[in-house]
């Protein structure tokens, strides 16, 4: 039976995908309460007791992080116009903002001043690896020793081999997630994954094998490590229903840089990072869009390492 928490869970969830796509749209008390199926009375403090923040701060949140990557891309917008698509009335308001959440100006942050905000997010990211690498690693090993998550072979180690970039188009596809919300690569996504992955079990979703996928919706590097979402999908077709905390969402669509990636799980987000790091000398800069890690019908485990491979797709366009 599903708990009502976990059912609360999706509708949670549901409403903060709503809030990403329509950041330029009304975002009131009563339209989220209904895309949420809660009464307006008491939505406000149902969300804030779920996702630790009033709905007010999350939408303010969602539209200053957007924006404050939107003013790195090249060529550069105009700010005003990046205001006006995320919700802020005037260039003003959002100035004043902007200035209030990251310390600095939009102009000053397109300069140079996002550096120190960065750098400041790594560093604390770091923190938590390295408090959390105990836990990681034991996590990890009762992951791959769980008999009924993953199909188990030797996955041989890529080593120190140079990062091969391909430009691929990916289709659009429908999935059904589960939602982790905290530091990328941390336990937490792992124990998402085992959970996930029983469930996909419990629901006839692993036999046959069907494409599972990472998503990573924010930018560490611009939302703080409590607040950062991933979910662990897999491909469903048009008569799937939702379940408890499980939602349906689609993925892909669009131009990707993608890169192999094969070792354990406490090396991803290293991965991911040496992909971002790639991007400046490439001609190519970040879309809009979520990173996608592609897990294939062909995925295995090795037991011993605990080593896997899957596809990192980067969202990109030209510069």
């Amino acid at each position: 039976m599903t708990s009502p928490r976990r059912t609360y869970v999706a509708r949670i969830n549901r409403v903060i995908d709503h809030i990403d796509a329509h950041l330029a749209d009304p975002l009131d008390l009563a339209t989220l309460a209904g895309v949420a199926h809660f009464s307006s009375w008491h939505f406000h403090r149902v969300f804030q007791a779920m996702a630790g923040e009033t709905l007010a701060d999350c939408v303010r949140r969602r539209r200053l992080e957007v924006a404050a990557a939107r003013l790195l891309g090249l060529p550069p917008e105009p700010v005003l116009a990046i205001a006006l698509d995320v919700g802020f009335g005037s260039a003003a308001v959002f100035t004043r903002a902007f200035n209030a959440h990251f310390g600095v100006t939009p102009t000053d942050w397109r300069r140079g001043a996002y550096r120190s905000w960065a750098e400041r997010h790594r560093i604390e990211l770091g923190k938590i690896h390295q408090a959390d690498r105990k836990a990681h690693q034991a996590v990890a090993e009762a992951f791959r020793q769980d008999e009924r998550s993953w199909p188990k072979g030797p996955v041989p180690r890529s080593g120190d081999s140079e990062m091969k970039i391909e430009l691929k188009t990916l289709p659009e596809v429908r999935v059904a997630y589960m939602r982790q919300v905290g530091p990328y690569g941390d336990s937490g996504i792992t124990r998402t994954w085992q959970r996930f992955a029983a469930w996909c079990g419990e629901h006839g979703l692993m036999e046959p094998r069907r494409t599972m996928y990472g998503v990573s919706h924010d930018n560490p590097d611009v939302t703080p490590p409590a607040k950062c979402r991933y979910d662990a999908c897999i491909e469903v077709g048009e008569g799937f229903r939702l379940e408890g905390e499980i939602g349906v969402q689609t993925v892909g669509g669009g131009r990707y840089a993608c890169t192999e990636f094969t070792g354990p799980s406490t090396e991803i987000h290293t991965a991911w990072m040496n992909l971002c790091d790639w991007l400046p000398g490439s001609g190519y800069q970040p879309a809009d869009g979520a990173p996608i890690e592609i897990y294939g019908r062909d995925f295995e485990m090795d037991e011993k390492t605990g080593a896997f491979n899957c596809t990192l797709c980067m969202p990109v366009r030209p510069l």
